[in-house]
């Protein structure tokens, strides 16, 4: 089977490339891509006005299988990821059993292989249990498809066992996904500490928990060497500590989320619990630092955390409520919105952060538009308007903190190993072809609905 997309705005950071492009696609591989291409016996379809881009990543995600179904699944996680124009998602290790020996990274490849909507890549635990205490197989593990490590949840208390983790990094070249937090500082704590924990009354979080591990974990990468990437960062001082570590040339990455740049902690004047995550929402200052070390590349990549509870568990009181959003279905119009549309990050900037960054980082053969790739591409009507309805979320949870937000651009379809998955609602294939053009047939089994 053989595609061309006709006259599309293709960003492809890690080509360098931002140009009106074909792309021609040969079954589940890019053939070629360049300006003009002939149609040779090919399925055409005209995407004047559309981006194409490498297929998305998020390197980020908590499916919550095996052990939360409640709240997701391997299928509902990834749909929801395919309509947020994610091809690729790597689930986190803290699922119930954890993700921490060959049993339950097989069973999260096999299911994946069957039900997922999207590439799943696992992110195996640091530690057995995630209790801190004991290495997992790290070799066994990467051997059968993990693709990085993480006790994500929980900070690794143990130094000298951390020593021993970012020493294995650097032997099978894998990243340690650091939690950053001094559980010492925020125990007890819900929201950032400041004026308005104070205000509303309600257990803060000094900055310093982030910011003081993001120091100590630095100074460790220091003398142990490795490959060390920091999640969900928030602070102003994270940014400066990461950015002086980079400038050291230590080998050190890392993400924050959109929640990051888009909310501060005066949100929770409502007592809303779908504002409360970890780390919590910090204030306007650190907002504006968290957009400039996105704009200097200091921050690598914008994953969105997303982290399903049920509307049960989020009806709690905002002491007992969960912590934790989720942002698959959200997560580009935001970045679109707040920091593109603002001017802070380029197209090519902002889409590097979703393909290219993440798949340098954990050595993933996706990212990219280069010929003899596999076809993992993302449709983005960059100029749709719509707004947040999480009642029309794949998700299975509800808990998101943008409801009612109108947003700029979105992932209107994908193509997942060269086969169309499209939005109805907003983009039709059988519509957008030239008469002159050749165009898709009802029947084509390389096109399929959402």
């Amino acid at each position: 089977m053989r595609m061309l997309l006709k006259n599309a705005r293709v960003i492809d950071p890690a080509n360098n490339a931002d140009d009106i492009l074909d792309i021609r696609l040969n079954g589940n591989v890019i053939f070629e891509t360049g300006k003009n291409l002939k149609a040779k016996s090919d399925k055409v379809i005209n995407l004047d006005g559309y981006w194409l881009t490498p297929g998305l990543i998020d390197m980020h995600t908590h499916l919550r299988d095996p052990g939360g179904s409640a709240k997701e699944t391997i299928e509902t996680g990834t749909a929801a990821a395919r309509a947020g124009g994610y091809t690729t998602v790597c689930c986190m290790a803290n699922t119930n059993p954890v993700i921490d020996n060959l049993t339950t990274l097989e069973y999260i490849v096999n299911k994946s292989m069957i039900n997922a909507k999207a590439n799943v890549w696992p992110i195996a635990a640091v530690t057995v249990g995630l209790e801190g205490k004991q290495l997992t197989n790290m070799a066994q593990l990467i051997k059968n498809g993990a693709v990085a490590f993480s006790d994500d949840g929980k900070p690794i208390i143990n130094t000298k066992l951390y020593k021993f983790a970012l020493q294995y990094s650097a032997m099978f070249d894998v990243p340690i996904i650091s939690h950053p937090e001094d559980t010492s500082l925020s125990e007890g704590g819900i929201m950032n500490e400041g004026y308005h924990s104070t205000l509303y009354g309600i257990p803060g979080i000094p900055a310093a928990a982030e910011n003081i591990a993001v120091a100590r974990e630095i100074e460790l990468l220091r003398y142990t060497g490795g490959r060390l990437h920091f999640a969900h960062i928030s602070t102003a001082r994270s940014v400066e500590l990461i950015r002086r570590a980079k400038n050291d040339g230590l080998n050190v990455t890392c993400e924050t989320a959109p929640h990051y740049f888009s909310l501060t902690d005066e949100s929770l004047k409502n007592y809303d619990t779908n504002f409360i995550m970890n780390p919590p929402l910090k204030t306007s200052e650190d907002v504006e630092a968290i957009k400039q070390g996105l704009a200097d590349g200091t921050i690598d990549v914008i994953a969105t955390d997303h982290a399903p509870h049920t509307v049960e568990e989020k009806a709690l009181d905002i002491i007992q409520a969960p912590n934790g959003i989720i942002g698959l279905e959200t997560s580009l119009g935001l970045i679109l919105t707040n920091l593109v549309q603002t001017n802070i990050l380029t197209p090519l900037q902002a889409i590097a952060c979703l393909t290219s960054a993440p798949a340098k980082i954990l050595n993933m053969p996706r990212g990219n538009l280069s010929a003899g790739s596999i076809a993992d591409i993302s449709i983005i009507d960059p100029a749709l308007k719509w707004v947040v309805e999480s009642s029309k979320f794949q998700s299975k949870s509800r808990n998101t903190p943008f409801e009612g937000y109108e947003l700029t651009g979105k992932a209107v379809g994908v193509f997942r190993d060269g086969i169309l998955h499209y939005d109805g609602d907003n983009f039709n294939p059988y519509k957008v072809y030239h008469d002159d053009i050749l165009h898709i047939t009802k029947n084509d089994k390389n096109v399929v609905g959402l």
